[in-house]
């Protein structure tokens, strides 16, 4: 398996495509699910189970902007994995809230189970754009922690986090000196990059997962009909996002002009400015 120059791949950093690649019925798809989330976890894993989630793999209306894949390891563990384009400046904030749902959405009811059948949860964003933490590490794992007595509290749940846009002088090192984090993040972020196809298929020759996962994507970019779809779905997101950012604009814009024209009919009918300001400061503060 390898990319030649004629090949033209989908970005799998698109969520829509990223979740078209990870959760198809087959082996290859499967067990790129398996490797790429025993690679991020460090240890060996192996996915039997994609959960219900929505929007459904193959629904291609009703959906939302964000694509997961919530799936179940052999062991019992939860995973829950999605591709994030342009992350939210409240995402570590959006990323404990749903590792939490992940880890109490376990049933432990019934008086043979107690807390210690809970299972680990794991909560993992790939963040594809923008530098989002200020070190220069790529992949973080986070859990609870005393950080004043360096103490961990060993629980089951752990939120993790892929950055691609910390790269730059990853991929200048030998393949063989690369990370099984660092193949994949290679992977997902220069796979559409000509000028990188070379690397990428070094990394394909050594990373299994990768070659199973890259299948998939070129039997998907050369279905013309899987392919229009997963653009026409990636417009729509397109489309509503850029709809919601107009309606917000539009509503501040609104807003400071319906401002300033109160501020000039209080300043007709005789008002001076330091009383206009200790207007609106009350206003704000009721």
């Amino acid at each position: 398996m390898y990319f030649d120059d004629s090949d033209d791949p989908i970005d799998i950093c698109l969520d829509n495509v990223f979740k078209a690649v990870f959760t198809r019925n087959t082996y290859a798809s499967q067990g790129a699910l398996s490797k790429l989330i025993s690679a991020l976890i460090g240890r060996e894993v192996s996915i039997i189970a994609i959960n219900a989630n929505e929007p459904p793999i193959d629904n291609i209306r009703d959906r939302q902007i964000r694509f997961d894949i919530n799936c179940k390891a052999e062991n019992g563990e939860l995973v829950n994995v999605e591709m994030s384009l342009n992350p939210d400046p409240f995402e570590p904030v959006r990323l404990e809230f749903h590792a939490g749902k992940l880890f109490i959405g376990q049933d432990i009811r019934g008086s043979d189970k107690s807390y210690n059948d809970l299972k680990q949860a794991y909560q993992i964003a790939i963040l594809a754009k923008d530098r989002f933490f200020s070190d220069e590490v790529i992949l973080h794992t986070f859990e609870y922690y005393d950080m004043e007595h360096s103490v961990s509290l060993n629980g089951k749940s752990r939120i993790i986090t892929l950055e691609l846009s910390k790269l730059d002088k990853v991929i200048e090192k030998p393949i063989k000196d690369m990370s099984a984090p660092e193949h994949w993040g290679i992977f997902f972020r220069y796979l559409t990059d000509k000028a990188k196809r070379g690397k990428i298929n070094e990394i394909i020759k050594y990373e299994e997962g990768i070659a199973m996962a890259s299948e998939v994507l070129i039997s998907i970019s050369k279905d013309e009909i899987e392919r229009a779809r997963l653009m026409s779905e990636y417009k729509y997101e397109l489309d509503l996002q850029s709809k919601m950012v107009y309606a917000k604009r539009q509503g501040l814009q609104e807003g400071r002009q319906e401002g300033r024209q109160e501020i000039l009919d209080l300043l007709k009918n005789g008002k001076s400015v330091e009383e206009i300001i200790k207007d609106f400061s009350n206003n704000k503060e009721q």
